[in-house]
């Protein structure tokens, strides 16, 4: 046995293993025809091909086929929230605080995060134009930049949103690199057509409000507009699963159940508040990071967990026939 047949068996232990046994000599051998001569570790296109295709399989054994249609719809909206979030920052940038308050900023604007901003846009941007592979560089893109932020600032000695802003872009990012390589051209096109709104409310509205609260200078901003965001995706995701449920599609079960985990940390500050009583008042740091540590770790046990739950056979009863 070659060691490039070695590592195409490894990489297939991904599927399940009775469809290892009948159909994993003949995916070995169709991957070691097509490999070029001389080669010793199976390419990475190779390798993700093998995943991709072993957690299809584990998923079809566990009678979950439409997770990955679900994992698509969570990140249509995971994006498309990520984007108009983005777009508000953005327009809070632009306004930094006045001198009389004595805020450090940026520059000309209020902290680095405008260059994630931009980031998350640019991504928007390259969707509606190139959807696909380029789409999910960008996002990959603005996500590295969003969590570049938290070493950057003290390095820099510039001030930086607050890890209350930057972990729920985080969590939508993370779900937005599922985005489909197929979608119509409308679609596509949402998030921009919603940064564009956004800005129209920003100058005409006065969304964003300019006050300065404590020492940061997004915090009077993002503690009503986090929450709002957090209940119309949590509404519309529980739309669209009830929606396509009667229709006995549980894509948008599925996109609702990966969607809690980011609409969890978009209203950190109020469940937070809740715990201890604050109310609408802002939570002390200890709160929010026992808070957003709670949500990381049981929102995405949810999702294995309602794949066991369906994947359990039925006992079979008295009026069960066997």
């Amino acid at each position: 046995m070659t060691d490039l047949e070695r590592r195409y068996l490894r990489l297939l232990r991904a599927y399940p293993a009775d469809y290892r046994r009948s159909r994993g000599a003949e995916i070995v051998g169709t991957y070691l025809d097509l490999a070029a001569p001389g080669r010793r570790w199976p390419s990475a296109a190779d390798a993700a091909d093998l995943l991709r295709g072993g957690l299809r399989q584990r998923l079809r054994a566990a009678g979950a086929t439409d997770l990955v249609p679900g994992v698509r719809l969570a990140a249509v909206l995971a994006f498309l929230t990520a984007t108009t979030l983005a777009g508000a920052w953005s327009m809070l940038e632009l306004r930094p605080p006045p001198a009389v308050f004595d805020v450090p900023s940026a520059g000309p604007f209020v902290s680095l995060g405008i260059g994630a901003w931009i980031a998350w846009l640019l991504a928007a941007v390259v969707y509606a134009l190139a959807p696909g592979r380029w789409a999910r560089r960008a996002v990959a893109l603005a996500l590295l930049l969003t969590l570049g932020l938290v070493p950057a600032a003290p390095l820099v000695g510039l001030p930086r949103p607050p890890l209350f802003v930057l972990l729920p872009q985080i969590a939508l990012g993370l779900v937005a690199l599922g985005l489909p390589d197929a979608l119509p051209a409308p679609l596509r096109a949402a998030p921009l057509i919603a940064v564009g709104v956004v800005a129209l409310a920003r100058t005409h509205v006065h969304l964003l409000s300019p006050a300065v609260f404590g020492s940061t200078y997004y915090v009077s901003s993002a503690v009503p507009v986090l929450p709002d965001a957090a209940v119309a995706l949590l509404a519309v995701a529980v739309l669209l699963a009830a929606g396509l449920a009667l229709r006995a599609d549980s894509r948008g079960v599925w996109a609702a159940l990966i969607l809690l985990t980011p609409i969890g940390l978009l209203a950190l500050q109020p469940l937070a508040g809740a715990i201890d009583g604050a109310g609408d008042t802002v939570a002390v740091w200890s709160e929010l990071a026992a808070t957003a540590v709670v949500i990381g770790v049981v929102g995405p046990a949810l999702l294995p967990l309602a794949l066991a739950l369906r994947r359990r056979p039925t006992r079979p009863t008295a009026l069960t026939p066997r």
